[in-house]
C-alpha cells in the first residue's frame, strides 16, 4: 500500500475539517494527500495535522493577527434539472469505480469484488436511461412511436432500483475503510434517489411520456430537497464545478461591511503546512471554490450589494505576500514561532 501513504510531508488536507469540528477527532480516511488525491492511512501523520492547525487556530484568533485581518479586508430549478441529477451520479461513480479498480489489485475482498459489479450495473443503468440528454440532436427520437399506454408500470425500470443498488453498495463497502469517503457521499445521494424512487426511467414509454417522468424528478428534487440538503448542496458543486471533491475551509471569516451599506468582503481561510508552491496554490484553489459558491448562494438569493471576495492563507515560514486567482485577492500569511 506505499501508494497510499507516500512521501506526503504533511502535504494533506483533512476534509469537512472546520471550526465546528475544533477538538474533535476526524476520521482517518478522510485525511487526504494533495499530491494524487490519495487517502493517507498513518495516526502520526493525522495526529500532527491535527495539533498543527489547533495551534494555527489559536494563533490567528489572537488580538494582534486579527487586527491585521481587519485592515487587510441561483434558482433551486436549475441545479436540480436531470442532466445535473445524472451527472453527478456518474461522477461519483466513476471515481468510487476507479478506487474499487486500484483495491482490488492491491488486497482484493469480497467487498471490493462485489462493488464492483454494483458499480457496473449502476453506471449501466444511467447510460440506458439518459439518451434525454442527446435526444435534441437526435431527430429519429422525437419521431419515435409512443407505445399503448401502460396501466401497470409495475414491470417498467424505475429510479427505486439505483436506490436499491446504492443500499446495496453501502452496505458491501461500510467496512472498507479506505472507501468510506465514497460511503459517504453515496448516503448523500441516496436522500435525493429516495425522493424520486417512483419516478418511470424506462425509455420505452415514449418521448411525451419520458419528458414527463424527467420533469417530475427535477420537480421532486426542487421541492423536496431543503437548503440544508447535503444531496442539495452537492448538486450545486457539480452544476458550478462539473465535479463533487468536498470543499476544505479552516477559519470562517464572515462578511464585513466595506464602509458603504451595499459593499461586502467575503473573507475566509485554510492553513497549510508549508510555503511550497503546490501547497499555496492547492488552498487558493480550495478557498476559490469555497468562496465562489458562497457568492452563488448570495446572487441567486437576490442580496444587495456587492460582494468582494477575499482569501487567506497561512502557512509556517512564509513571508507575507499577495495573490491574483480568477480575479480575487488572496494573502499569504506567515506563521513564525
Amino acid at each position: 500500500m506505499a501508494k497510499r501513504k507516500g512521501a506526503v510531508h504533511l502535504n494533506g488536507m483533512l476534509y469537512h475539517c472546520s471550526e465546528e469540528s475544533h477538538g474533535e477527532p476526524m476520521p482517518r480516511e478522510w485525511l487526504v494527500n494533495i499530491s494524487d488525491g490519495s487517502i493517507i492511512m498513518d495516526d502520526r501523520i493525522e495526529h500532527r495535522m491535527l495539533t498543527f492547525k489547533s495551534l494555527a487556530r489559536e494563533f490567528i484568533g489572537s488580538p494582534l493577527v486579527q487586527q491585521t485581518l481587519k485592515n487587510d479586508v441561483v434558482a433551486l430549478s436549475d441545479y436540480t434539472a436531470p442532466y445535473i441529477w445524472t451527472g453527478t451520479l456518474e461522477e461519483v461513480l466513476n471515481g468510487l469505480k476507479t478506487e474499487l479498480e486500484y483495491l482490488d489489485h492491491q488486497c482484493p475482498s469480497k467487498g471490493t469484488k462485489m462493488g464492483q459489479q454494483i458499480v457496473a450495473s449502476c453506471l449501466k443503468f444511467l447510460a440506458d436511461t439518459s439518451t434525454s440528454i442527446s435526444y435534441e440532436h437526435d431527430s429519429s427520437s422525437w419521431t419515435r412511436l409512443s407505445p399503448a399506454k401502460v396501466t401497470d408500470s409495475s414491470g417498467l425500470q424505475k429510479w427505486e432500483d439505483v436506490l436499491e443498488m446504492f443500499n446495496d453498495l453501502v452496505d458491501c463497502l461500510k467496512n472498507e475503510r479506505e472507501l468510506l469517503l465514497y460511503v459517504a457521499k453515496l448516503e448523500v445521494l441516496k436522500e435525493g434517489l429516495s425522493q424520486i424512487k417512483d419516478v418511470l426511467t424506462d425509455r420505452s414509454i415514449g418521448h411525451k411520456e419520458v419528458r414527463h417522468q424527467e420533469s417530475l424528478v427535477q420537480k421532486k428534487l426542487t421541492k423536496t430537497l431543503g437548503h440544508s440538503s447535503r444531496c442539495l448542496f452537492t448538486l450545486l458543486l457539480y452544476y458550478l464545478f462539473g465535479h463533487v471533491r468536498d470543499i476544505e475551509v479552516d477559519v470562517c471569516g464572515g462578511v464585513y461591511s466595506r464602509g458603504s451599506g451595499n459593499d461586502f468582503c467575503l473573507c475566509m481561510g485554510r492553513i497549510v503546512t508549508s510555503d511550497e508552491e503546490e501547497m499555496v496554490w492547492s488552498g487558493v484553489r480550495q478557498l476559490d471554490r469555497a468562496l465562489g459558491l458562497f457568492k452563488f448562494v448570495w446572487e441567486t438569493a437576490g442580496m444587495k450589494g456587492a460582494l468582494q471576495l477575499q482569501g487567506h492563507i497561512w502557512c509556517v515560514g512564509a513571508e507575507g505576500r499577495t495573490l491574483t486567482y480568477r480575479g480575487n485577492t488572496f494573502f499569504v500569511h506567515g506563521i513564525h514561532v
